[in-house]
């Protein structure tokens, strides 16, 4: 069966995408959950639109991601943290902080899910971490754990 996919679908396609899935799969999953609407005549001129939209928004999320990596890969983040005997933490800084961190800092939103640590970090010092801001955009964050002030 053609359908026009209404979001993106894992597998099958993106946005505004006319594709052919398995009857069974567009009647029982992607027409109830409304991903998708059947395709038919006219339906072509619809899907233009959408793929248009698609690009204009992906276009400027390439533009915003840009950008933000040109302020980030000159910024050391700082983020405070409590400090045991030794210098480990009390606890350990998580994706979520960093995210946290970059948006406190610079005020550019990051979804932590973005940013990979293999670990989570539980020394103070210096240290680079990785993120995605965009499919296209990846940037090395310098990320400084200082001790927090009493």
């Amino acid at each position: 069966m053609r359908v026009l996919l209404r979001t993106e679908v894992a597998g099958v396609g993106r946005r505004g995408d006319v594709v052919e899935v398995a009857d069974g799969f567009a009647r029982n999953r992607l027409l109830p959950a409304g991903w998708a609407v059947k395709a038919g005549p006219g339906i072509e001129r619809q899907a233009l639109a959408m793929r248009r939209n698609r690009e204009k928004l992906d276009a400027e999320a390439l533009r915003l991601a840009e950008a933000a990596a040109s302020k980030l890969v000159s910024l050391v983040l700082r983020i405070p943290a409590k400090v045991g005997s030794g210098g480990r933490l009390f606890g350990s800084i998580t994706a979520s902080d960093i995210a946290t961190a970059v948006h406190d800092q610079v005020g550019f939103e990051i979804d932590r899910r973005r940013v990979l640590l293999d670990e989570p970090i539980k020394t103070l010092g210096a240290r680079q971490v990785t993120a995605h801001l965009h499919t296209d955009v990846t940037v090395q964050l310098s990320i400084e754990v200082v001790a927090e002030e009493a």
